[in-house]
């Protein structure tokens, strides 16, 4: 295998002519995991009715009788969890993690006049599904505003003191989207259960990015991607539920599995293609085989030293603690390329289009900012390009 850099480019299927910095929002897999998932789906041509009416999920239908071996999403499951620090029996596979916070928020009992608390670092998509979930049923979304500068003490008591007699349960970020900041979650949690607050942590960018043991954190539902981080194909997430929660957890799309329990209600949403999810334990192999730190702390050192190399050629300030940076880290843009949120669309499009350059920019509290995903074929020559592309765009305007 080619070190970590540009020449690991060729392991990935990316257009090498454009700089992808943008690893974040869209992940991009491996060829040998890709490889690995095409096999599936031809194992699956070859006796279709087999694969996914008797092993891929427990019988359900009137097709074949029980079997003693485990079904394949179940093993699945099973080496899944072990990666992540939970029990097969307590997390099932959703198509992302969109699908998986519907379940859970769309599921839960609220009731007129309660509460659901999310924070103003939270993903549009979330947010969206608890604004629908809570005016169904009479309640409503608080959303708390985090201080700046931002630090992990500061974000844990912005999030605490703002759950209030009312908030029944609370969604809080692993890795917030847009801020790219990896939150104190086992603290918040355990705080927020302190008041009585049930919490759903969002952990769309933790797997394979850092270390992750859902179990540990103590959340009552913890919901992923792995088809970012951890290099699994799209499309393919986790719902992991604490026992006490499964009970009453149901998917967006009812089928075959209901009333059967928490793994098979889920393992069974009708017919679909399988094998992103199946192609999972590759994708941990491929980890194993160039040491899971190893790629972590990678990703991580870019990240950290890209971020304090392009603000400084930038002249703007990055004063994010190193604890608060995973395998991403947002960077304040010139003051000069404006302030909304045309602006930022206008300046991603120009970097991909005229720069080739894909790379996430926003528009948050009046400046523009940009998310830097450092991902193993990425290095500082790409941070480089960026750099000159800004203070070229900084300048002409």
């Amino acid at each position: 295998m080619p070190a970590f850099g540009r020449a690991f480019l060729s392991e990935f299927p990316l257009d090498p002519s454009i700089t992808y910095l943008n690893h974040g929002t869209v992940g991009v897999t491996p060829s040998r995991v890709l490889a690995a998932q095409q096999a599936i789906r031809d194992e699956i041509e070859r006796q279709p009715s087999r694969f996914l009416l008797r092993e891929l999920h427990a019988p359900a239908t009137s097709v074949g009788c029980p079997r003693e071996e485990t079904p394949r999403l179940r093993v699945a499951a099973g080496q899944v969890g072990a990666f992540l620090g939970a029990q097969a029996d307590d997390l099932v596979f959703v198509d992302n993690i969109t699908t998986g916070a519907n379940a859970v928020l769309r599921s839960f009992p609220f009731e007129p006049g309660d509460e659901l608390l999310i924070t103003d670092l939270g993903y549009g998509g979330i947010a969206a599904v608890a604004r629908f979930a809570t005016r169904e049923k009479g309640a409503h979304v608080t959303t708390a505003t985090m201080p700046w500068p931002f630090t992990p003490e500061g974000i844990a008591d912005a999030i605490v003191e703002a759950a209030g007699p009312r908030t029944r349960l609370a969604v809080v970020d692993h890795i917030a989207a847009d801020s790219a900041l990896v939150l104190p979650v086992a603290d918040i949690v355990a705080r927020l259960h302190d008041k009585g607050v049930a919490v759903m942590v969002d952990g769309a960018h933790a797997p394979g990015a850092i270390a992750v043991d859902i179990a540990a954190i103590g959340a009552d539902w913890y919901v992923a991607n792995l088809h970012k981080w951890m290099w699994v194909p799209r499309s393919s997430g986790i719902l992991w539920a604490a026992p006490e929660r499964q009970a009453s957890l149901h998917p967006a799309v009812i089928s075959w599995g209901l009333d059967l329990g928490f793994t098979t209600t889920f393992d069974l949403p009708g017919t679909r293609d399988p094998s992103a999810h199946l192609a999972a334990p590759a994708a941990i192999a491929l980890f194993e085989e160039l040491g899971t730190e190893a790629v972590r702390a990678y990703n991580h050192d870019l990240a950290w030293q890209a971020a304090h190399h392009v603000s400084e050629r930038w002249g703007t300030a990055f004063t994010t603690p190193e604890s608060m940076i995973g395998t991403m880290a947002t960077v304040t843009l010139p003051a000069s390329l404006g302030t909304t949120r045309d602006d930022a669309l206008r300046l991603r499009d120009a970097l991909l289009l005229e720069d080739g350059i894909e790379i996430p920019v926003h528009a948050y509290r009046g400046q523009l900012r940009a998310r830097i995903s450092a991902q193993v074929y990425n290095d500082m020559d790409d941070m480089e390009r960026l750099a000159d592309a800004i203070l070229k765009r900084a300048a002409v305007r």
